[in-house]
Formats: C-alpha cells, structure tokens, sequence
C-alpha cells in the first residue's frame, strides 16, 4: 500500500476565501491575495516541482479561480508574483537547464458547459466571426503525466526537456534516449527542425507492477501514475528510466522551420506519420453541442482506458487563428481544459489525526480504511480544519464518500449518515496541541486552530528546520528533510545556528550509517559554504507565518541590514510605530504586519536570530537602480516580446528601479506592448499611458 503524506504544511489546511470581492476593502483584498500567492507558489512546488501534491486538484483550482476573480476586482493589486502570471516552477537542481524556444504555455480550465461555451462565444468575438463562420476546434482526453518537449534536426532526436516553468525546464534528453516509445528517428520527411510537445505517462497496470517491485525491494512507493512517470524520468542514473514503463502521446508543436500543416487536425495526423503516438479519442467538433458531447464520450470512456486522464482540452483548429488570438498571461486564448468531476469511492473513518505545521497549524487527516479510488489505494483524506468537520458533522467510524481527482490526499465529500454506527459521538477538536500540549488558539476570523508553544513545540521546530534548510532558503546541499530528523532526534540540531556547530559533532556523525569520510566533507562544505547568505534569503528562511519570497525580498530592501529590522521592532520600540512603517510598505497588509511583528517581539525568536547572525555573514540586497530613466515609474508589459521573455523584461524593469504591474491604470507610466498587445494597449489609449513598442523601450532603457 503506498504510503500517502500528511499535510504537513500550513498551506495545506488553505481553502479558498468565499467573501464576495465587491464587498471587501482593497487591504482585505491585499491580505489575501498576499496568502493566495504563497500558498499557489508552495503547491505549485510540490506538484510540479517535488511530484508530491498534497492538495487535491479541485481544491487547488479553486485558490486559483479565487485569486483570479480578486485580482479582476482590485486589478491595482495584483502582485508581481501573481499566480495568474506563473506557469509551473523553476528547474530544480540535478538537471542542467534548457530554455524554450517558445514558451510552454499552462491551460485556463473549465468545468461546466457554461464555461464552454463562454470560451467559444469568447473566440468568435475576438476573431470577428459571423454566425455562419466556421469555428472548428479539436478535442482531446488530457492525458494526467508530465510535459514534455523534444526537439528533432533533420529528423533526429536532439533534446529533450521538461516544461519547468515554461520558459525554462529540465534537460533530460538523456533519460529519453532510454525510453522506447519516444521516436530517435522520424519517419517520412520533417523539416529541418521540429519541436513536439506531449505527455509522457505510466500504463495503470504497468505503475502497480512498478509499485509491487518497490515493496518487494524495500523501495519507495509511488502515490500514482503521473508522479511514477515523473520519478521514472527524472533518474540521475538513465538505466532506472530505461527499466520504467514509460509512454507518450504527442499534442502540440513548438519551434518549426518549416510550416507541416495548416491546422492542428492536420498536425495531429502528420504527427502519427512520423512516428508518435497520438491520441484516436481525439475528435474536430464544429459546435459547442459537439465539444460537449465529445467531453461526456470521453469521460465515458474513462474508466475503461489504461492510463488516467482528468479532462477534455479543446484547441482551435486553424493555426492562423491561434495565432491571431495569442495568449493572455500564462495561457492561450484558444485552449482551454475542460476538467472532469471528480472520481468517488465509499469508505470508513478509522480514526483522525492532527498534524502539527512549522507555524504551528492544526490540521486533521481522516485515517481511512484503505479504498482504491481511480487506480490509486488511498488510506488517508484531508479535513481541511474545524470548521469543515462540524460543518459536514465527520465523526470516527463514519462512512464517507471521498473524492480523488488526481490528488494525492482525497477529500471527503459527504459522510452517509444512515450507516452511522449507534454508539457515535461528535468529534470534538482538540484545544491542546497534540504534540507539546500547549493551548491551542483560534484567532477570530481564522479557520485555523494554532499551537502556541512556538518553535518550544517539537513538531513545529522540526517542520520549522525543515523550511530552514529548504532550496530557497539556506538551500544546504546534503542536509534534507531526512538528515534534519536524524539530527533533530539525537538532540544535535535544536536551532538554525546549530547546524552551522555540527563540525563539531564530525566523529559522532561519522557512527551513523550512510555517513564516510566523503559524505561527511561533502556536507560540511556545503554548511560552510552557506555561511553567507543574502538577506531576503535569510528573512525567508525564518519561517515568519505569511512571509514568502516576494514579502521578504520587500523586508530587506527596506530595513537593508539585520541590525535595522531588529531596531525597528523591538520590545523597547513604539510598536504602533514599527506597525505602521510595515504597512506604509508595498504589498504589506495589516494581518501580514502583525504576524512579522509578533515574531520579532518574540524573545525566544530574538535570541535565535541573533545567535543565527553569529554564525553567518548576511549580504545587503541589491538594489534597483534610482537614476534610471524609468526608476520609480508603473510599466506594463503586454504581448509578445521578440528580443526577450515576459520574466526577463520584468527583471530588467526591476533592476532600473521601475515597478511593474499587470493591470493598466491611470497610475500606469509606460505600456509596452509586444505582438498581439490586446485589450491591453486599448485601454492605454483610452486612459492616455505612453505606449512605447518593443525598440522605443528599448531605446529608453539604455539611454
């Protein structure tokens, strides 16, 4: 039975907010849409990056639709870490880089017919089609595995790499030499050049004979068939990828030298000519009604197909459409997903745990009796928090229908309450944390109940040195998870600064199995070599509740050392005024301000930080420039950029001092707008913002 993670992580109990946005004021808005961002960042992480969701699908699109329909409220909020403008995560370490180029888009989803047809109408209307004109889109199963994009010269396989964050990912093209239903060579006559774009995923049937050779060997179990195919592929050793079942289906085209086909039916059909595996569920629908019958085939045939698939992604067909439509942030205007209800199964609580998070969040998991649901054995479900147990009344030995949709923690949908046993009591959550004992307290208004006992509590010190040691934090090389436990337990690693001390500990390190000389070097090289670090960098890896990336880049920009934050909120400071200083910063709420001024007032934290600063240097950040011709100015970015990336021209504007934004307003300096600028550089004219092309910014920024 694989083993299924418990959400460990605050952002795990997150569910998204249902105020209505019109009835909100913009710090509300700003608060959340600052929590929105960081818990979208950490699932995304754990999905794309880790192949370890902890969140089911459903739950995830609902933060994301909650943070889209904030942001198109308070457009003057969206931040610049706005998921909307995300796609995937960055490269993680192993694997060298490659950069796209073109970049790999995500999908906008829908997930009624409504959707749909909004979606279709939208197209008409942006392309000026008449009632009689066709509109022709393809339908195709979205295939739950890992994208992928291979390039081929002259008909060879050349490269291989994951999407990464879209402009960048992965170089795995040696792992998928090892994998026989990728095509090496193509048959017929491509051009020149040709990048495919598609799926790589595991058979159901061959991801259970994987995960029987796992048990049987002692190995780590798979929690399903899209994370084996990741795991599979992402092997530093390419001959554990050459004995994996792995399969293919191609979809898309990204760089081409030659045009192959005048639309994406005819590309899917020359794609099978050279080789690939293409998708024969796939349908061209000349209607919505068509589409939507189409959806219900397919999810029809769902269960009877041998790999998983979670929707129906519609495209349109002619290439000079899609062209003209373009895209819009992360995704293009003429795709779309359309998302499949997710699978149910009947099962009982055997009992609820709580599990204690770094910030010291109470989440509850439902310990179930083991169900398969959608080809995964599933033991354990979320309960989000108190709330949602008293709301839907769980209690231990209900019968419960839980829902899976490619998540790896099922939710409960609704507990069957004529199956309930006779001698069943109400679930009373607990007010003690189950670990340190502590009083567990419910701030008003929160969802969430938290341990107050600190980093005291040993369940949130070690998610805490967790975080601590995490890739964008200290990012110690050799010092994971794993090793943070095993010190944690022996008593070695109490605080942050005693992982800098473990040189000391370099005998009694050397008695633990896995450890030789090599190993033990390794490690206290990388400690040493983090022994200067950044100060946003060290800011985040404090592990201050709503303090993500973004906020604590902001902190060290504004503070610049160590020695002012601490200053500035201290037990003998006005802590009214340190309160409004923090607000008075961009992107700083009042809720995030409490919580940074909660930890520094903190003595216990305070003397940790300090010691910590003992044993590291810490680096002023860098700061933008103030005497560029656009320091202190609003720019936009819309369109296509031909010299350029949309991240790249965002960290050069940043780099000069300019703010940018992803909303035009009447506060906006400059827009600059790309090929298909869109409803975008429209509404720069109507409010009077300079409208500079790709060359005028250019020439402005390096005058």
């Amino acid at each position: 039975m694989a083993k299924v993670p418990a959400p460990d992580h605050e952002f795990a109990s997150i569910n998204a907010g249902t105020t209505d946005p019109g009835q909100m004021d913009m710090l509300e808005a700003a608060d959340e849409l600052a929590l929105l961002a960081a818990a979208i960042a950490y699932h995304d992480s754990r999905y794309h990056g880790a192949d370890d969701p902890i969140i089911s699908d459903a739950v995830y699109d609902r933060l994301v639709a909650r943070n889209r329909d904030l942001e198109a409220a308070f457009p003057n909020l969206m931040r610049a870490d706005s998921p909307s403008t995300r796609i995937g995560t960055p490269v993680a370490g192993g694997f060298g880089k490659i950069r796209h180029a073109r970049p790999m888009l995500s999908l906008s989803n829908g997930f009624s017919d409504e959707d749909i047809t909004d979606f279709v109408a939208r197209i008409r209307r942006f392309l000026s089609l008449g009632d009689g004109d066709e509109l022709a889109l393809t339908a195709e199963p979205k295939i739950d595995g890992l994208s992928l994009s291979l390039r081929y010269e002259h008909g060879r396989l050349k490269q291989a790499a994951t999407r990464g964050d879209g402009s960048e990912g992965e170089d795995v093209t040696a792992n998928i030499m090892q994998v026989n239903a990728i095509p090496k060579q193509l048959a017929g006559t491509p051009p020149a050049i040709l990048e495919v774009r598609g799926e790589i995923y595991m058979d159901r049937e061959d991801f259970l004979v994987l995960n029987e050779a796992q048990q049987a060997g002692g190995g780590k179990l798979f929690a399903n068939p899209r994370n084996a195919a990741a795991g599979s592929l992402r092997q530093k050793d390419v001959s554990v990828t050459r004995g994996r079942k792995l399969r293919f289906f191609a979809y898309s085209m990204g760089e081409c030298s030659a045009e192959i086909a005048g639309t994406h039916w005819e590309f899917l059909a020359t794609l099978a000519s050279f080789g690939f595996a293409v998708n024969t569920l796939s349908a061209r629908c000349l209607s919505v009604a068509e589409l939507l019958d189409t959806h219900i085939a397919i999810g029809d045939a769902r269960a009877t197909l041998s790999y998983d698939i979670d929707g129906v992604v519609y495209k349109v067909d002619r290439h000079d459409y899609q062209s003209r439509l373009g895209q819009v942030a992360r995704a293009p205007r003429w795709a779309m997903a359309h998302k499949f209800p997710a699978e149910q199964a009947q099962t009982i609580i055997r009992a609820i745990d709580i599990q204690v998070g770094r910030t010291g969040a109470l989440t509850p998991v439902a310990r179930l009796e083991p169900i398969t649901v959608g080809g995964v054995v599933v033991s354990n479900a979320t309960l989000h928090n108190e709330d949602e147990i008293n709301r839907k009344d769980i209690r231990i030995g209900d019968t419960v229908v839980i829902q899976r949709a490619g998540d790896v923690i099922p939710q409960i949908v609704r507990v069957i309450k004529d199956q309930r046993p006779t001698n069943s009591t109400e679930y009373k959550f607990p007010e003690l944390c189950p670990v340190c004992g502590a009083n567990a307290i419910r701030p008003e208004g929160e969802a969430v109940r938290r341990c107050t006992n600190g980093v005291s509590c040993d369940a949130q010190r070690l998610e805490w040195l967790k975080h601590f040691v995490s890739r964008d934090a200290f990012d110690i090389e050799g010092l994971g998870a794993r090793q943070i436990e095993q010190f944690t337990e022996l008593g070695w690693v109490a605080l942050p600064a005693d992982i800098f001390r473990l040189h000391e500990r370099q005998e009694e390190i050397a008695t633990l199995d896995g450890y030789g000389e090599i190993s033990i070097r390794n490690l206290m090289t990388s400690i040493k070599t983090r022994r200067t670090i950044g100060f946003e960098r060290f800011i985040y890896a404090l592990g201050i509740r709503q303090v993500g990336q973004a906020t604590a880049r902001i902190l060290a920009l504004h503070y610049d050392s160590l020695d002012k934050l601490l200053t500035a909120i201290a037990p003998d400071a006005d802590s009214e005024a340190a309160m409004a200083e923090l607000v008075e910063i961009d992107q700083v709420g009042v809720l995030m301000a409490s919580d940074i001024i909660t930890f520094f007032l903190a003595q216990s934290n305070r003397d940790m930080v300090i010691d910590l600063a003992s044993e590291v240097t810490i680096i002023p950040p860098d700061r933008p420039e103030d005497d560029s011709p656009v320091s202190g100015k609003t720019i936009v970015f819309t369109g296509t950029l031909a010299g350029m990336s949309r991240a790249e021209a965002k960290a050069r504007a940043e780099s000069l001092g300019a703010k940018v934004s992803g909303s035009v307003s009447a506060k906006t300096d400059f827009l600059v707008a790309g090929a298909d600028a869109g409803s975008k550089a429209r509404k720069a004219g109507e409010l009077g913002v300079t409208v500079l092309d790709e060359n005028a910014w250019l020439a402005l920024i390096y005058k």
